[in-house]
């Protein structure tokens, strides 16, 4: 028996999709689920470009299509299809072993990128389990991406070749300046990834210990870790950041600033939430801003976070464990029965302050925070234009700034994680 054997069998949608064996010496693959795609020879022209790692390296390309399929998105899969099948005639040369796998007329509920993504990250396990290589590497990509030339070196030499890392969180820039689009799209990527980031440095100023991207272009992760936490889910939309909630905590996940991942700033209808539909939703909106959250809610986790050590030394004498010195607005998001409960349940299954911080952040993670920051925008606080809150909070942080122009401001947020 395989590593994987008991994960496949359990979790695994599909039997074995690629018949080939695999070079003893693999140690990277690529997943790319792929709906509606024309252009993907854009994205192997892009990764065929990247310097070539020590390691052999397979893409995957999981061509789909959800049930309700228009006539024109299937045409587009088989264009994507031959585009893609010449491509890689035209390149036998190429470093990397390219398989184009069609699923669209597999019929499962629930179709979309969460179980294409799934059934490409778990045939790469498959293909790890066949040369028993449990620290190999999967990447997850999207077809309308492409990357730095340093790519693959990084990530094997980053992740790979480190025996404490689980998995990352690639650095990522959108394109948004150019020809492609029209500039209203430009102005609207260049928004929505400036909320983005500013969410993120908001977490790290709060204190929140997992601040990554939970963007599914992003992911890379070594085949055992990803078994563990009962791989990629079944989610027509989000998978990203539910596979990802469940993989930090786990330890060993970092962010990797070394490379870059660059997604399309296109629109989409494909999935019900993410980078398309904000900005579907931002180009009707009346003057195209992007409302982000008000930095009122960072300072009220900040005070929260802030309060660890004391909840954890709470002597009997107050069994509401400090309720009533938290910050209004998180009175407002756990009730005191709640409150109460959970900080009672941790303290009872630990001992000491950091096996206390693991499980209160295990409860108040990643999930329970995007939950806070919905209800207390909806009833308490005000979303602000993004360039208005990414300022006030570059301000608290002493960081100069000459300008609330989005475009400046991303520049600086940018800075700003490659740097962390």
């Amino acid at each position: 028996m395989g590593f994987a054997s008991t994960y496949l069998k359990e979790r695994a949608l599909f039997p074995e999709l690629i018949k080939e064996a695999p070079s003893e010496e693999t140690g990277i693959i690529v997943v790319v689920p792929s709906y509606s795609e024309p252009g993907i020879t854009d994205l192997l022209d892009s990764l065929a470009q990247c310097k070539e790692p020590v390691c052999k390296t397979e893409v995957i390309i999981i061509i789909n299509a959800p049930a309700e399929a228009d006539p024109k998105s299937l045409e587009n899969n088989l264009i994507s299809i031959k585009n893609a099948e010449a491509w890689k005639k035209n390149h036998p040369d190429c470093f990397f072993q390219l398989y184009i796998i069609d699923v669209t007329s597999f019929k499962i509920d629930g179709w979309g990128v969460g179980l294409a993504r799934k059934t490409g990250m778990d045939e790469a396990v498959r293909r790890f389990d066949r040369i028993n290589k449990p620290e190999s590497v999967i990447l997850s990509l999207d077809a309308d991406c492409t990357v730095e030339k340093n790519y693959f070196t990084s990530v094997y030499d980053e992740l790979l070749r480190r025996k404490d890392r689980s998995g990352c969180s690639i650095y990522f820039e959108h394109r948004v300046s150019g020809t492609e689009f029209p500039e209203y799209i430009y102005k609207s990527i260049t928004q929505y990834e400036l909320h983005l980031r500013y969410y993120c440095q908001g977490l790290a100023y709060a204190g929140f210990p997992y601040v990554h991207h939970t963007i599914g272009s992003v992911i890379a992760v070594k085949a055992m870790p990803y078994i563990k936490v009962g791989g990629m889910n079944r989610r027509t939309a989000g998978e990203d950041f539910y596979f990802i909630e469940k993989l930090v905590p786990t330890g060993g996940y970092f962010n990797l600033n070394l490379t870059t991942v660059y997604p399309s700033p296109r629109l989409s209808f494909r999935v019900p939430f993410g980078t398309g539909p904000a900005l579907t939703k931002m180009t009707e909106a009346e003057g195209g801003i992007y409302w982000s959250y008000n930095i009122q809610a960072f300072k009220e986790l900040k005070v929260l976070f802030s309060m660890i050590d004391r909840i954890f030394l709470c002597e009997p004498d107050d069994p509401e464990f400090l309720y009533s010195d938290l910050p209004p607005d998180v009175r407002h998001f756990i009730k005191l029965s709640e409150w109460i409960s959970r900080i009672g349940e941790i303290k009872r299954n630990t001992s000491g302050i950091q096996s206390f911080k693991k499980r209160f952040f295990g409860w108040f993670n990643m999930f329970r925070i995007v939950k806070y920051m919905n209800l207390v925008h909806v009833s308490i606080l005000e979303k602000k234009p993004v360039s208005e809150s990414a300022s006030e909070l570059l301000a608290i942080l002493k960081k100069k700034f000459d300008s609330k122009d989005p475009s400046e401001l991303l520049i600086i947020y940018r800075e700003l994680e490659k740097k962390s």
